[in-house]
This record gives structure tokens, C-alpha cells and sequence, in this order.
């Protein structure tokens, strides 16, 4: 278990961890310490540059550990400017491609996870008709299995 990741947890409720981007892929972050801190799913997100789902991610759990109630199909607002976040739970075919140091820090899954995927600029998620085809491809759709899940980098690296 990474030791820097426990301390934030024990001092702040949850720590968030940060992927940046490489040459496998694009970057991303969740949280690891809601679920143990306060009984509410981890979160991950996708698609936008690395500090700033890092500030999106702590606004998010600062909402859970105040009493916000964050599950499946959760619309929340005030989160990226004026477009609003769904929250999706990620199947647990895709956790140990993604969240490798939250299994470690739980030592086990399942632990819930939900994707905070965020609408593009005409307030379309990825799912609606229409959906800005660039933001398509910046956000996996971590609820599908990774069998239906359409091909691209997402399903590169979990099969990879």
C-alpha cells in the first residue's frame, strides 16, 4: 500500500491519484478513501486535463462527505462550469486496468466505483445523439463491460 496515499486519507477523508497521460493513453484520476472514510463509492474521471479533474474529483467529495448522495445516474451540477456530471458505476472488468493503488489500499475488490462523466459543450453526454464525437472519444463508458464496449484506446488497454 502506498504509504503517502494512506496518510492523505487518514487526514483528509480520501486522497485523489492522478494518471497522466502516455504513450498507452490518455490520463485520468479517482479517488481512493471515500468508500472507507465515508461509506460512498470512489470516483474516476476522464477527459479533461489532470489537475483539473483533480480539483473536479475533491469539489466531488467534499458534496459526498457533506451528505451529497452520489449513485448510479446521479445528476450533479456545479461541478465543470455550466455543464452537468452524471455518475455512472463502473463494471468490475475494467477496475484493475484503472484503479490498480485502490485495490491495493483496499487490498481486494469490489469496492464501488463510479465514473463522473461530464456533458460536452451543448450539454450532450457521450451516450445521446449528437454527442460531440472528440469528447466521445475522451471518456470511457466504464459501465459497459469491456467486451461491448466500443473499440478504441479504452479497450486497447484493458485487453492489452
Amino acid at each position: 500500500m502506498d504509504l503517502r496515499t494512506a496518510k492523505q486519507v487518514m487526514e483528509h477523508g480520501w486522497s485523489v491519484v492522478v494518471v497522466p497521460a502516455d504513450d498507452e493513453g490518455p490520463g485520468f484520476a479517482y479517488t481512493i478513501g471515500l468508500w472507507h472514510t465515508h461509506s460512498v463509492p470512489e470516483l474516476a474521471m476522464f477527459g479533461l486535463d489532470i489537475q483539473t479533474m483533480h480539483v473536479l474529483l475533491n469539489s466531488l467529495g467534499h458534496k459526498a462527505a457533506t451528505g451529497a448522495v452520489l449513485e448510479d445516474g446521479r445528476e450533479c451540477h456545479g461541478i465543470i462550469e455550466d455543464r452537468p456530471v452524471v455518475l455512472k458505476p463502473v463494471d468490475l472488468r475494467w477496475y484493475r486496468e484503472f484503479f490498480g493503488r485502490a485495490i491495493s489500499f483496499y487490498r481486494r475488490p469490489p469496492l464501488p466505483v463510479l465514473q463522473a462523466v461530464w456533458a460536452d459543450a451543448a450539454g450532450r453526454f457521450l451516450w445521446q445523439p449528437g454527442a460531440d464525437e472528440q469528447y466521445q472519444q475522451s471518456q470511457p463508458q466504464l459501465w459497459l463491460k469491456p467486451a461491448e464496449h466500443p473499440p478504441g484506446v479504452w479497450t486497447t488497454l484493458a485487453t492489452g
